[in-house]
């Protein structure tokens, strides 16, 4: 097959099967952050007590956000081994899979007994279910924003890569708000002790949904033309890490900023205004489903201006003003009154959705045909390893010792990384999905 067949691939895609397409790697990233985030909600809250049954409180807090972090640890391993079976047999049927092994895994979660029922076997049950949760969703994103882009019009894998990224703000007000009904209309007592497990179980209605959605799609352009043209390789995984490490460490960096600022403004931000500042669960809770509002605001604003200014300016502008932000921490957040609090957490997941999304686009297009579900996915993944798996953790401790300023420093130093990642790129905007090159 000549190269100018599959170039015009993607304008055969009709608007109903894209309005499909779009869908599904929208709602799917939706469903598996609504699986990760309720896990974090839940950590801050209510895990530490229920599983890990410390006499001090700090303790129970910090014993939950390991157990958080685990995920991060297992995601690029999960972007490893679905990358691997998506660049080889394709991204729907890995999709499909993906979407099943998060469901499952946050499902059981809900219905597993606390250490007062089994003893130490239930930390050590929550610990695999969330490494369960995490191999999910390492497979999941990659394949998600593939999905969209590979599906995309010339000019606008910006906007179509912005879809998967609005999944996980549509997944946090869903998780967040469920558990802000819970925390209103349930005693303190009924929540402690079954409340916090509803959102879990309603996850499994949540899959069966996005199951539903993701069979009725078809294989993307740019894999059909790949197999066409036999690009498969054998091993992915050992070509990406050979010829294509430079990227995969460009991409996980720039990531970084991201995950600090997300979790830094939930999970850390949560446990430290319920238990430091005392606000009560649902308040905080109702402040962070506004903030995030104005996170999913920032994705498109963010996605157009990446079609048409380049991924790199965007990405810059907005590590720059993630640095300053971290300077708003302590006289925002510290202060205790609510309308500050309120606006520091819009600051900052706002400059989460304003760097987040051009990487639905900026990822897919580091790497070729062949090895891209397994670039994408292990990028954005080991971006979550140094972003966020410890970040809650980290957050604490420099709380404990030097106080809010020491967090802020943190998130800085987080938006610095990735802006060294994103000067070091190359400019994407106008690379083909179609060349085996991704050039």
């Amino acid at each position: 097959m000549s190269m100018s067949t599959p170039a015009a691939m993607p304008a055969r895609v009709d608007g109903t099967s894209r309005g499909r397409i779009i869908f599904a790697s929208f709602i799917g990233t939706a469903i598996e952050f609504y699986d990760f985030y309720v896990y974090a909600t839940a950590a801050a809250l209510v895990i530490g007590p229920v599983f890990f049954p410390h006499s001090s409180p700090a303790a129970q807090a910090l014993s939950a956000f390991v157990t958080f972090g685990i995920a991060f640890i297992a995601r690029p391993i999960g972007a490893f081994l679905f990358g691997h079976f998506g660049d080889r047999i394709g991204r729907k049927a890995t999709l499909v899979a993906s979407l099943l092994m998060m469901g499952v895994s946050t499902t059981l979660i809900g219905v597993l007994p606390g250490y007062a029922s089994i003893g130490g076997l239930a930390p050590v049950l929550l610990c695999v279910l969330r490494f369960g949760q995490g191999i999910g969703l390492g497979g999941e994103w990659g394949g998600a924003a593939l999905l969209a882009t590979e599906n995309a019009p010339e000019g606008r894998r910006g906007w179509f890569g912005m879809f998967p990224q609005l999944g996980p703000s549509v997944g946090f007000l869903l998780s967040n708000g469920l558990f802000f009904g819970l925390a209103l209309g349930l005693s303190d007592a009924d929540f402690r002790s079954w409340g916090w497990r509803v959102p879990f179980i309603v996850s499994a209605v949540l899959v069966v949904l996005g199951l539903y959605v993701r069979l009725k799609i078809s294989e993307t352009p740019a894999f059909r033309a790949a197999i066409e043209r036999h690009e498969r390789v054998r091993m992915p995984v050992a070509v990406l890490l050979r010829q294509h490490w430079m990227p995969v460490l460009q991409g996980s960096l720039a990531m970084v900023v991201c995950y600090t600022l997300f979790y830094i403004s939930t999970v850390f931000s949560l446990s430290y205004g319920v238990a430091t500042l005392h606000f009560s669960r649902q308040s905080f809770l109702g402040l962070l489903c506004i903030a995030v509002v104005f996170m999913a605001i920032a994705t498109p604003i963010a996605a157009l201006a990446s079609d048409r200014f380049g991924r790199k300016p965007v990405l810059v502008a907005s590590s720059l003003a993630a640095i300053l932000s971290g300077f708003t921490m302590l006289p925002l957040l510290g202060s205790g009154r609510i309308e500050l609090v309120a606006l520091f957490l819009i600051i900052e997941l706002f400059l989460m959705g304003a760097t987040f999304a051009p990487m639905g686009a900026l990822l897919p297009e580091l790497f070729p045909t062949n090895v891209r579900y397994s670039g994408a996915g292990v990028a954005y993944n080991l971006g979550g390893i140094l972003g966020a798996s410890i970040a809650p953790y980290i957050a604490q401790l420099l709380a404990n010792r030097g106080g809010l300023s020491w967090v802020g420093g943190y998130v800085s130093v987080a938006a610095v990384i990735s802006l060294l990642g994103v000067l070091s790129m190359r400019e994407t905007r106008d690379a083909s999905l179609m060349t085996q090159a991704g050039k």
